[in-house]
């Protein structure tokens, strides 16, 4: 019986493509911006998913964590094929990362 207490990378990359063309609003959670932390991690709110990204040296890496509003939990994993971030298109890619730039 599968954990129904975890999220797929497809599910939060639903999210974050919904957020990338701005049909979800998006607050930033952590203290500093995007160009204070440079190497580390950000976290989001999504419309009450807490989403946690890695940025390194500037760009928008993968896609640390995730919670969402019903409690479920994705976590990174090296092993994956890819991780939410890594399934946007190029496209989505770059509009999610200028929209986190600015948030």
């Amino acid at each position: 019986m599968p954990n129904t207490k975890m999220l797929t990378a497809c599910e939060v990359y639903e999210v974050l493509r919904d957020a990338a063309i701005a049909s979800r609003s998006m607050r930033r959670i952590t203290q500093e911006s995007w160009d204070e932390i440079y190497c580390g991690l950000m976290t989001i709110d999504v419309d009450g998913w807490m989403i946690t990204f890695f940025i390194d040296c500037g760009d928008l890496d993968y896609c640390d964590s995730c919670f969402s509003p019903d409690g479920r939990k994705y976590d990174f994993s090296a092993k994956d094929a890819f991780d939410p971030v890594g399934l946007l298109s190029p496209g989505e890619h770059r509009q999610l990362e200028e929209l986190l730039r600015h948030i």
